[in-house]
């Protein structure tokens, strides 16, 4: 990111608008409330200005003295010092209050702040779209090393992976997505596993005609449903996973379809209006 501006300065209530407010729309900017009395302050404060520094101006540090500009801190519900707020694009994204160590302030910054980690991902997002695999590989994996739980780095590394045939290497790393992180991502891991499970099943068409061939086979239905799913005929993998469920459910070929069903939840989105009609189906079956 290109610096704009001093990496830290002193803010006050003059200056805060400029230097804080228009200054996060372009970076985000960390505002430090704290008091010369603050024994933690002293802490904390040093250790803010060398990440500061270490991470060249991909945040604006903003220190605040709390006691000489009462309205800020109390506009930004200040109650105990030190206070952090992290800025973007004009209002508060994450906060953190007291001194914590170095590991926990780092991992409270990597929340927000774009490291070189970011720029990898993002360096191998720009291969994978020229269609070079391997160079994308090493970059998300150079990302790993720098942030092993990095998500971003972990889901695409997961999709080169599945792309190459590597299934099992592919589903180690989507389970090692921390929760939140899997939270936000939620669809497009869904979506990944879809097709995870879908692979080695065989054709789309080779699996129609397996079911029609044997109807009373569900594992083939299953198979079936996670091959439909995994390209993009929905509707009908859900439909054809509910059939194992009413013939077979909670047990066997039943649970395995539930859990397909899920998984398209996730991928078409949970509210969705498909999601939402099949599960209302679903519940019926399961608990008729």
């Amino acid at each position: 990111m290109t610096e704009t501006g001093p990496a830290i300065m002193d803010v006050d209530e003059t200056t805060f608008e400029p230097e804080v407010v228009a200054e996060s729309r372009d970076r985000p900017v960390v505002v430090d409330f704290w008091a010369p009395w603050c024994g933690p302050c002293r802490v904390l404060g040093p250790m803010l200005e060398r990440l500061a520094t270490e991470h060249e101006g991909a945040f604006r540090l903003a220190k605040v003295n709390a006691d000489e500009n009462p309205g800020l801190a109390a506009d930004f519900q200040v109650r105990g010092i030190p206070a952090l707020r992290a800025i973007r694009n004009g209002r508060v994204i994450d906060e953190l209050t007291g001194a914590v160590p170095e590991p926990a302030l780092r991992a409270w910054l990597e929340r927000f702040v774009p490291g070189p980690a970011d720029a990898l991902v993002d360096e191998g997002d720009e291969h994978r779209r020229a269609g070079r695999a391997p160079q994308a590989r090493a970059a998300y994996e150079r990302a790993l090393e720098l942030r092993p739980r990095h998500a971003r780095a972990l889901l695409a590394l997961a999709e080169v992976e599945a792309e190459a045939g590597e299934v099992d290497a592919a589903e180690r790393h989507l389970d090692m997505i921390l929760p939140d992180d899997a939270e936000a991502l939620a669809k497009e891991i869904s979506a990944l596993r879809l097709q995870l499970h879908a692979a080695g099943s065989g054709s789309l068409s080779e699996l129609v005609r397996r079911v029609a061939s044997a109807p009373d086979d569900l594992d083939a239905r299953v198979e079936l449903g996670k091959a439909q799913a995994a390209a993009g005929q929905h509707e009908a993998a859900l439909a054809t996973l509910l059939e194992v469920v009413k013939r077979s459910p909670r047990v066997g070929p039943g649970e395995a379809a539930r859990e397909a069903m899920l998984e398209i939840f996730g991928a078409i989105g949970a509210r969705s209006p498909l999601a939402d009609a099949y599960r209302e189906k679903l519940a019926a079956e399961l608990y008729k």
